[in-house]
Formats: structure tokens, sequence, C-alpha cells
């Protein structure tokens, strides 16, 4: 039996490779504005998320057709059930045994029900872009964005790890698309980072075992992408700041997860959860 527990463990919102940002790609000939979709993610990092869900219904309402503003509200209501849930805490991913021990957790069902119908509407108005531009790079992170969304419901809520290991592995090879069409599309390189660290850090048989199946397994690799989507992204730049911290936690680099943990506890002072690692490892 492969041992998943630290693909579960690291997944943490792998698909909120959240949205096109426009310091890390180049704008579409008709691109719309995205200072909405930025005041969004800034309320979600900040746990606002009623006022993240108005802001992202109101892009909804303005842009139609971009399956972005779907797929933000449905990351918005992923990381409100994430917060309710304390998964998103650093301890739990960095003690093995809590993680194992873990409650089972009680997912809100109307909650589910707006996620999946967000998804949905995300992946009927992606599609049909693709369909007539299959390089569309919006609509190729929106898919992205709605497999690695799904992965995370499916590993860190549902426990459905084999379910997981196929949306972070079809979220990886669309953000792969996007990257050769335009490399500077940083945000994507969050999808490619956490296959890599997460499976990368299993023993070398299940590595094995794993890139037969087509996954990437390389640690080091994953944390090279993990830097440059922390250094030069938009959306997710917070993120992978995040996922780097856990990461040196786990590495015993308290140092590296301070600076870190610090920057986002300033960056987002709404959010209580950085301010509570920061103080957890002083």
């Amino acid at each position: 039996m492969i041992p998943f527990r630290n693909i579960c463990r690291f997944v943490l919102l792998l698909g909120a490779v959240a949205t096109l940002s426009g310091s890390g790609l180049a704008a579409e000939p008709n691109a719309v504005p995205q200072s909405q979709l930025d005041a969004g993610y800034r309320q979600m990092y900040n746990l606002d998320f009623t006022s993240a869900h108005q802001t992202f219904q109101n892009y909804q309402l303005q842009h139609p057709a971009d399956p972005m503003g779907h797929a933000s509200n449905a990351a918005a209501y992923l990381f409100s059930e994430f917060n309710r849930l304390h998964i998103l805490e650093a301890d739990l991913f960095t003690d093995d045994q809590k993680f194992e021990q873990r409650s089972k957790l009680t997912p809100d069902s109307k909650l589910k029900e707006e996620f999946e119908k967000e998804l949905g509407v995300t992946d009927t108005l992606a599609g049909a872009i693709l369909k007539q531009h299959p390089e569309d790079r919006n609509a190729l992170f929106a898919e992205a964005l709605s497999n690695g969304l799904r992965g995370d419901y499916a590993a860190l809520i549902e426990k459905r790890n084999f379910a997981s290991l196929q949306y972070i592995k079809t979220a990886r090879i669309l953000a792969e698309k996007l990257i050769a069409i335009d490399p500077t599309a940083y945000d994507a390189y969050v999808a490619i980072g956490i296959e890599n660290y997460l499976l990368g850090s299993n023993p070398m048989p299940v590595r094995w075992v794993l890139r037969i199946a087509g996954a990437q397994t390389d640690k080091e690799e994953g944390l090279q992408r993990l830097r440059v989507a922390a250094d030069k992204g938009h959306y997710l730049a917070p993120y992978a700041r995040l996922l780097l911290a856990v990461a040196a936690l786990r590495d015993k680099d308290r140092a590296t997860a301070r600076t870190l943990l610090a920057g986002l506890a300033t960056q987002f002072p709404g959010n209580q959860l950085y301010a509570k690692e920061l103080a957890r490892i002083q």
C-alpha cells in the first residue's frame, strides 16, 4: 500500500492555482481588469469570506463569460471550510502522528453544494473557450484551478486520496501546458511544485511506483518551483510562501519559517493563522 500521508498533508489548496495575474502573465488582447479579483483574494487571505464572496460574485455579474470569477469564488468556499475545520494549521502538517490521528471531519453540505456549483460553471465556461481556443491562458488556468480545488477537497476533507492524486496530476499537466505557452505564468508553478515536493517526499520505492503512473517526484525541483511562485507570483505568492514555511518547518529550518510567516502576518493582519503559527515557533 502506498503511504499517502505525505500527499494528504501537503496538498493544501493545490489548485488554488488561483487566477491569471496581471503581474505574472502578459495580458490577453481582450483581457478584463483584474482589480476586483485582487481585492477578492486579499479578502480571502484575510479570512473575510463574506466580503470575498460578494467581490467575486460582483465580478461574475460584470464578466459573465470569464470562468475565473466562478473558480475564485469556489476557492473562497474551500478556504472558508478549511478555516472552519482548522485544516490549515501548520502543526497539523508537521506532526505526522497528529495528522494520522485527527478527528473525522463533518463537512458543511450546503457549502459543498455551492462549491460544486461554482466549479461546474467554471468547467462549462472554460471548456467552451478551450474548444475554440485550445491555448487560451485564462481558460487553462481555470481548468487547473478547478482540478486543484477538487483535489484539495477530496484529500483534506473527504480523505479520498486516490481521487485526489488524479486531480493533482491533471492540474499539473494543465499548468505545464500554460507555462509552455507563457513561462511568466508564475502562479502556475505552484501546481508543478506541490506535486514534485509532496510525492518526492516519499521513499524511493514509492516514488518509483508513482513515476510509472505518470507523476513527478523530484522534491528539490518542487521546492524550486514553489520559490519561483513565492518570489514572482501574484494571487498565489502568499500561498506559495505558506507552503514553503511548512516545508521549512518539516526540515527543522525555523529561521526560514519565521521569516516567511512574519511577512505573511504583516501582509494579512486579519488572518490570525499566520501570527499564531509564528508565535508557536518563536
